[in-house]
């Protein structure tokens, strides 16, 4: 079993795909989710500090799942608050995104279920997609065309869903998620979206881009994280009150994880509290974005910003050479990414300053030079 582990180590380090934990202290944030600068937020400390006091509770730890000793009328009143403010009737707290994504496919698909999904979906959709045993059908990314082509051929099946990002993670791209609920009303599929990076930052008061489109009533359910612009931590399954009490029954993992803790709780209550009001934080995004765009051309009108490094080694070194310009980029390698397709994943966020904006533009033309190449 060791000289397998070792092996494969061997493997990884030899075509530079070894993934290796590091900390980069000190350096102007182009790479972290906070998109708001919540996670670093004093205002959020400071409503957190007040909320844990007035509910103090005897319990750092949880003590059990939810089904057991770990539900509270505190997590319960949070899902009902969490629910009404995206417009939808139920919701089930999860203890990260993965898991939100893994139970929730899991829980719904069966063998005469079938799921098209964007080629470009998280890992945790098609995980959560193995687990289901239903048939999976990949389409093109943003690709409507092969997206209905797909539809047509499987027409009679049971049980569709439609599963996409409204932004991805690693191009910044965002789905025609108008496009793709008339194929989802078409052919008669439900429709998935992950709103991970859109949570906060789209949408009336950062309700999220399917909100801004005016669909939420129009799709099966979506997945909202507090890990990114919302500066906390968990996630939320939103849809029916049939959907959750499905997933109460059926979702993994949430049956078989230890609930949520009253501080983790507090905080993403107390985000909602305040995220809803950075309407000027979500301007000061948006001008960065645009400087950006108008700056470097591109395709990506979101906060992640991805410029092609092709090949490991020279995507590491270009990363390398921002950061000890004082930049903190990191590269998207593969297997996380297509070979060929590597990328720094530059984000953008409210905090980010012009003139840390200009200093990082004026870098970029550099690490694209046959230096690197």
């Amino acid at each position: 079993m060791i000289s397998h582990l070792e092996n494969k180590l061997l493997i990884r380090r030899k075509f530079g795909h070894l993934r290796q934990l590091k900390i980069n202290e000190n350096l102007i944030d182009f790479s972290s989710n906070d998109y708001l600068g919540l996670a670093r937020s004093a205002d959020l400390a400071k409503a957190f500090l007040q909320e844990w006091e007035n509910h103090l509770n005897p319990f750092i730890g949880s003590t059990g799942s939810r089904l057991l000793t770990g539900n509270s009328n505190y997590a319960q009143d949070l899902e009902e608050r969490i629910s009404k403010f995206h417009g939808f009737d139920a919701g089930l707290l999860f203890n990260t995104g993965y898991m939100a994504n893994l139970g929730l496919l899991s829980a719904i698909g069966n063998e005469e279920s079938v799921f098209f999904y964007d080629l470009g979906v998280h890992a945790s959709t098609h995980d959560g997609i193995l687990l289901s045993k239903a048939k999976a059908v990949p389409f093109k990314h943003n690709d409507l065309q092969h997206l209905e082509e797909r539809l047509k051929k499987s027409y009679l099946s049971k049980n569709r869903f439609i599963c996409i990002e409204s932004i991805y993670s690693t191009d910044g791209s965002m789905a025609p998620v108008l496009e793709i609920c008339k194929l989802s009303q078409k052919y008669n599929a439900h429709m998935i979206v992950d709103e991970a990076h859109s949570a906060g930052i789209y949408g009336p008061q950062g309700r999220g881009l399917i909100s801004e489109y005016g669909l939420t009533d129009k799709v099966f359910a979506i997945i909202v994280t507090f890990g990114k612009a919302l500066g906390t931590f968990g996630a939320i399954v939103l849809g029916s009150s049939l959907l959750k009490e499905t997933l109460i029954n059926f979702a993994k993992s949430f049956i078989f994880t230890t609930a949520l803790p009253f501080q983790a709780l507090a905080s993403i209550k107390c985000c909602y509290d305040l995220f809803p009001k950075l309407e000027k934080e979500r301007q000061n995004l948006k001008n960065l974005i645009n400087r950006f765009r108008n700056s470097l051309p591109s395709s990506s009108i979101t906060p992640i910003q991805p410029i092609l490094i092709s090949g490991n080694e020279q995507a590491n070194l270009a990363a390398q050479h921002l950061q000890d310009l004082g930049f903190d980029v990191r590269a998207l390698l593969s297997p996380t990414v297509k070979r060929g397709n590597e990328v720094l994943r530059i984000c953008l966020h409210s905090f980010n300053t012009e003139h840390e904006l200009s200093l990082l533009l004026n870098r970029i033309p550099v690490i694209r030079e046959p230096l690197y190449a």
